[in-house]
């Protein structure tokens, strides 16, 4: 399948460290063949030689299927699906070996990127999950008691939905903050538990407001929709003309 895709990377990424792996990668493979040629072996038998070794990783199907992630857990292939995991990985013995061997880092070199690596993340989610947060505080929450304030003139239906969809923002806002609240004691636990525990909360956080979006009056809703981010130029009235 088409796995391998090379795609522009956001404003704040720079793409010379996948690059720069990739790099690696296909050296490192280069020099164990030459080492096998080299060895004594004949090239069409150095190379059915690598291929035996690491046929196992060859899949010829739909990639992004749940087929493959099953099929590659039989064959005992890593499945990498989240920062902290690949980041838990890069300073294996085997990639400081590799790395020193290329003369790309020293082991202290590695272990150094690591760090930095797991820092950023930890940053990153920190101010996503802390802004996120503010905004619900400061703009969400003062929406739906503005909203609410109508409801003793609503059927009681609509009055207590509403409600009910208001009090699950402060909950949902809560429960974040709580976890927001803890450290963890090193930076592979931290980055961990901001992935594994701390992200799967603000995406409930953000259900329960796109359920509160759905149902207040659009002129007290504090942030713009995705309807007019993406199409308020339809809509705009044309400046009046002078007669």
């Amino acid at each position: 399948g088409n796995r391998f895709e090379f795609r522009a990377v956001g404003s704040s990424q720079n793409c010379n460290l996948p690059v720069m792996v990739c790099n690696a990668i296909m050296a490192a493979g280069m020099a164990h063949l030459a080492d096998l040629i080299e060895g004594g072996l004949s090239h069409r038998d150095a190379v059915a030689k690598m291929f035996k070794e690491n046929k196992h990783v060859v899949f010829t199907g739909n990639g992004y299927s749940g087929e493959w992630k099953q099929e590659a857990a039989k064959r005992g292939l890593p499945n990498l699906n989240t920062t902290p995991k690949a980041l838990s990985t890069w300073n294996s013995g085997k990639n400081k070996a590799l790395f020193e061997k290329l003369g790309i880092y020293t082991k202290e070199e590695t272990e150094a990127r690591q760090e930095v690596m797991l820092e950023n993340y930890i940053t990153s989610l920190k101010i996503e999950a802390e802004t996120m947060v503010q905004m619900v505080d400061t703009a969400i929450v003062p929406a739906c008691a503005k909203d609410l304030k109508k409801t003793p003139f609503m059927n009681k239906k609509f009055a207590d939905t509403r409600k009910t969809a208001y009090e699950a923002i402060l909950t949902e806002t809560t429960k974040l903050k709580s976890q927001l609240a803890n450290h963890a004691d090193t930076l592979e636990k931290e980055a961990s538990f901001l992935c594994d525990v701390v992200k799967p909360q603000m995406e409930k956080l953000r259900g329960t407001v796109d359920r509160a979006e759905g149902l207040m009056d659009a002129d007290l809703y504090p942030y713009p929709s995705y309807e007019t981010m993406l199409y308020s130029h339809h809509f705009e009235e044309p400046p009046m003309k002078a007669f």
